[in-house]
């Protein structure tokens, strides 16, 4: 009997298989792709059903994992800490972008990565602001985001890269990345989405963190000596300045002239004046990455890489 029992099942399963007789249930319809939306600010909906904003008497720090640069808005007075989120062999399309109040509170947990609908965002690396445009590079792509919305704008993937790592974008939207590992160079993509190799090899040593000063020039610190490397905007080199320590990731340049620069492998932050040697400013930061400047508090601001936090340090 059972026997029977089994063979008529292995029967039915066959037929099932092979489009016999029986009813097949049709095919469910692809669900229709939902549009981007951004995350709000914290809060929480009560019982009435009315999203409440988190009252002012509260204050709430974190919302990282693996942050590893972070990029000022001064318009609305916030900083933009880029995470990687889940780890890309478990989870793709995990990064996201958190919104930060400039004394480290959580303005909003997620802002770009609320949902996964629209985005594509795998694991941010270096970021900046230039003319209301939020860059980003991400494995192998510089994304390109509305900096009042979120919403992602552009995906311009850089053919010969192999580890895109730290940008520099200039006033009229061209960008300056890094890539660190061999072949090590600095790419340069047009605001019309055109690559090409900017410089490459020596003095570059492990290129990490770029920014563009004053006069256009697109500035270069390297991961493996102290070196701050400046090149024209035809890519010759015309200034090298060096940091107290080398293995550096963040550099900033203030409006007159002064750069910061941050070591991820030794914690320490370089103050360099024109003209003057680099002087130590700050110790003891672990994995002290791609910081920003919050020009309106004055302050630096440095992710902390695996340690899912940020440092602040008032100039």
């Amino acid at each position: 009997m059972q026997r029977r029992f089994a063979t008529a099942l292995l029967t039915l399963a066959s037929l099932a298989l092979a489009g016999g007789s029986l009813a097949q249930a049709p095919a469910a319809a692809p669900a229709e792709p939902k549009p981007f939306q951004a995350g709000r600010p914290l809060g929480a909906t009560n019982e009435k059903g009315e999203f409440q904003a988190l009252s002012a008497n509260v204050k709430v720090y974190g919302s990282f994992r693996f942050s590893e640069s972070c990029t000022f808005d001064p318009q609305r007075n916030l900083i933009l800490a880029m995470n990687a989120g889940i780890d890309q062999a478990l989870t793709q399309n995990d990064g996201y972008v958190s919104l930060i109040n400039p004394d480290g509170s959580v303005h909003t947990a997620k802002w770009i990565g609320a949902t996964r609908d629209g985005l594509t965002l795998n694991h941010p690396r270096g970021s900046a602001i230039s003319k209301g445009v939020l860059y980003t590079v991400d494995e192998g792509v510089l994304r390109s985001f509305d900096l009042a919305s979120g919403q992602p704008l552009r995906a311009v993937e850089v053919p010969g890269s192999t580890f895109l790592n730290g940008i520099g974008v200039t006033a009229d939207g061209t960008a300056y990345i890094s890539n660190t590992r061999a072949p090590e160079q600095i790419f340069k993509v047009t605001p019309d989405g055109k690559t090409s190799v900017f410089v490459a090899g020596a003095p570059l040593a492990a290129p990490n963190g770029v920014a563009i000063d004053r006069q256009g020039n697109v500035v270069v610190v390297n991961i493996n000596n102290n070196s701050v490397l400046t090149f024209d905007p035809s890519g010759k080199l015309i200034n090298t300045e060096n940091a107290v320590e080398g293995g550096n990731d963040g550099l900033v340049i203030t409006e007159d002239g002064t750069k910061y620069v941050s070591s991820v492998r030794f914690g320490s932050v370089s103050k360099i004046v024109p003209g003057k040697p680099a002087e130590v400013i700050a110790t003891g930061i672990p994995s002290a990455a791609s910081m920003c400047y919050d020009s309106v508090q004055k302050q630096l601001v440095i992710p902390m890489n695996p340690n899912d936090s940020l440092a602040f340090i008032r100039l």
